[in-house]
């Protein structure tokens, strides 16, 4: 997602079996005209592989607004397909709007969220065209990275009515959890000595989050909040959640990105299941 048209507002986080199964993963390239933040091309691996938030931070969260649910009007700005925008809007809120800049994601997003009252609307965190003091809760979940933190901060301040939350929030596997894991991701260092991810949840931004928000005097009573979920996925679904992840496929490039999916794919060749534990980690603040 691109988080402004320019500035990028499209994400992280990060991923039966037969030969001509096999084949047909490989066979994927990545594109080669890739740019960091610009999701187009990907929203369909994204939509169908990327798992879930934590269901108890969610829960959280909503708490932490101290309203009933039917009485909340959320956005979630910069959306993407929807993944955390239609967590919330199970959880009986008033209103959920998301908003997206990206179109692909936009309306992959429309289309797997149909069952849904969700209103889908182009925007940017810098720039979300909501009127003034309108909504209750703003999320951000796997996207501030993407985004003009100062401007965000301040585009979602006029927005919030008074006490509102800001969350921000990612979805990062937790890998300590799984050998096999940490050895994969061990692989992309060894790929491109000194990488620097953008997007992983466990880095860049999230490095410093709570110093930022901290220092912002537009919010107060800064929660940190995480919670951990594990899912059982197939080879096809994790290696088609690496598909999705753009600020990796930029950084190595397509040839070395395809030897990364090869490596996961000779790793986990044999493997019906692999358990994959994600760390859901939010920063929550109130509108002053």
């Amino acid at each position: 997602m691109r988080m402004s048209e320019q500035s990028k507002s499209n994400r992280q986080n990060d991923p039966d079996q037969s030969a001509s199964h096999s084949r047909s993963l490989r066979t994927e390239r990545p594109s080669p005209v890739m740019k960091f933040g610009d999701f187009s091309g990907l929203a369909k691996d994204y939509a169908r592989y990327r798992a879930g938030y934590a269901p108890q931070v969610a829960t959280a969260i909503l708490k932490y607004i101290d309203r009933n649910p039917s009485e909340i009007d959320a956005v979630d700005v910069g959306a993407g397909t929807g993944i955390w925008t239609r967590t919330l809007a199970s959880r009986g809120l008033r209103s959920v709007t998301a908003i997206e800049p990206n179109d692909d994601m936009r309306e992959k997003g429309i289309e797997t969220s149909r069952d849904t009252k969700i209103v889908w609307l182009k925007g940017s965190a810098e720039a979300t065209g909501l009127a003034n003091s309108s909504v209750d809760l703003v999320s951000m979940a796997s996207s501030l990275h993407w985004a003009d933190f100062d401007k965000a901060c301040d585009e979602f301040h006029r927005i919030l009515r008074p006490r509102g939350v800001f969350v921000a929030l990612w979805n990062p596997r937790f890998i300590e959890a799984n050998p096999t894991l940490v050895e994969i991701e061990e692989q992309i260092t060894r790929l491109k000595p000194g990488i620097s991810r953008v997007s992983s949840g466990r880095s860049g931004i999230t490095e410093r989050l709570t110093d930022m928000l901290s220092a912002k005097a537009q919010f107060s009573d800064l929660l940190y909040l995480e919670g951990r979920h594990a899912v059982q996925q197939t080879p096809e679904q994790y290696i088609g959640a690496w598909r999705s992840v753009n600020d990796l496929q930029v950084q190595l490039g397509p040839e070395l990105f395809q030897q990364f999916l090869d490596f996961i794919e000779k790793k986990l060749a044999g493997l019906g299941k692999i358990e994959v534990t994600f760390l859901t980690r939010a920063w929550v603040t109130r509108r002053v």
